[in-house]
């Protein structure tokens, strides 16, 4: 006779105590290891009733951020990497077990740090008891949606969500140590050669330690693609679909247009296009940004996207747009402001008209504080014209006047038009705003 039970197998709590004392050594292990310090550390506030959440692309370090801030505060605190392929399968009726077996391991504790949760279904109803319990939750996650609805369904002004990219320039120059303050003539060398370094390497950290950049990225697109999306979402059309992402990768920044990309790579369903775009933005290898407009139909439709970091742009088989610094500078501009945006809760669109269009444009609520162009190099007298045209468009078009004009090295300040416009190097901008 079969046997029914109403309770599912799970992970026995003796393989799980392994496998987070195994955890509990690693993290003991980091200890010793000198990390990068990170603006964003400053947003995580544990003393917060809220949980913390750090959301951001695979590999950013998100991890070592949560773990910087909780070892700077000097906490008692437990951890759980939910990443770890031994927990694949872990229901969230064996949260408590976990838990359980985390006191056992660590002793009492007040703050309990959770890495990439998103991986238990059903984690958000773990988390809203623990914080009941006045317990001092930080996580992190790869996947926007699925922590971002389930934050706004279930835990709606219990979570702070903290948004991590990879590292910034000024980031770079702090693990290179090259100085971001001295003025003079060899220190503006240094600065000037590390960035060029930087806008062809990209700010993910492991990078920093490896020489073959090009499997690392390969296999960073892959995990994201095929354990990310691939198998979370049921995509039934996956070599379209990869081809579809990498096509993205190489000609971002991009305005989409779904109707094109459904007939490229044979795609029947111009939803299913919207569909694919969503995850990928979801899982933070893809950005995208609206246009700016009074109407929110044309802010919703028109969406031009960027790579969440110049590595995905040419670390990749038969990728080309390495050789286009226009369109990298412009990327680490706007990861940049994004960073800043994110912060001071500032929204971020692009301008485009038919006698023209602005790279970026800042905004907070409907006042808009500055407009922005990116140009590697303004040396001809007809690509200067246009960059200009395009701030003087945003003038006209938003009444701003903090105009800014940002380029590979050049440092001017011009009056056109009655208007004053800054053009600054894009390396000294990233290490000063």
């Amino acid at each position: 006779m079969r046997q029914t039970s109403n309770q599912s197998k799970g992970i026995d709590k003796r393989i799980l105590e392994t496998i987070l004392a195994d955890q509990q050594e690693e993290l003991e292990a980091r200890r010793s290891e000198k990390f990068c310090q990170r603006e964003e550390e400053q947003l995580i506030d544990l003393n917060s009733p809220q949980a913390q959440v750090v959301i951001g692309v695979r590999r950013s370090g998100k991890s070592t951020l949560c773990f910087q801030a909780l070892e700077h505060a000097k906490v008692k605190y437990a951890y759980v990497d939910f990443d770890d392929e031994r927990l694949n399968g872990l229901e969230a009726s064996q949260l408590n077990d976990v838990l359980e077996v985390l006191y056992k391991i660590y002793g009492n504790f007040d703050f309990l740090f959770l890495d990439e949760v998103q991986n238990v279904e059903g984690w958000h109803l773990f988390v809203n008891r623990l914080l009941r319990k006045k317990m001092h939750i930080v996580v992190t996650g790869s996947n926007a949606k699925l922590l971002s609805s389930e934050l706004a369904t279930h835990l709606s002004g219990r979570a702070k969500e903290i948004h991590l990219y990879p590292f910034s320039f000024a980031e770079y120059c702090s693990v290179k140590n090259v100085d971001t303050e001295k003025r003079t003539t060899k220190a503006e060398g240094f600065r000037r050669a590390a960035f060029d370094n930087y806008m062809k390497m990209g700010g993910f950290p492991e990078l920093f330690y490896i020489s073959d950049n090009r499997t690392y990225i390969k296999d960073l697109v892959d995990n994201i693609l095929k354990r990310d999306i691939e198998q979370r979402y049921k995509i039934t059309y996956k070599e379209a679909f990869g081809q579809m992402t990498n096509h993205l990768l190489n000609v971002s920044p991009t305005a989409v247009v779904t109707t094109d990309l459904a007939a490229i790579f044979h795609i029947k369903s111009e939803h299913t296009v919207k569909n694919y775009l969503s995850y990928l933005k979801q899982a933070f290898l893809l950005i995208g940004i609206k246009k700016y407009a009074s109407k929110s139909k044309v802010r919703l439709t028109q969406e031009k996207i960027y790579a969440v970091d110049v590595a995905l742009m040419n670390q990749r088989e038969n990728a080309f747009s390495g050789d286009n610094l226009g369109w990298r500078l412009e990327t680490i501009v706007l990861v940049h402001l994004l960073r800043r945006c994110k912060a001071n809760g500032w929204d971020l669109y692009y301008l485009n008209e038919r006698s023209g269009e602005c790279d970026f444009v800042v905004c907070d609520g409907n006042m808009v504080l500055q407009a922005i162009q990116v140009s590697y190099d303004i040396a001809s007298d007809k690509t200067r014209k246009r960059e200009i045209n395009g701030l003087l468009l945003a003038s006209r078009q938003t009444r701003c006047e903090n105009l800014l004009l940002l380029t590979d090295h050049e440092y001017n300040d011009i009056e056109e038009d009655g208007h004053h416009i800054s053009i600054r190097p894009v390396y000294e901008w990233c290490c000063y705003n």
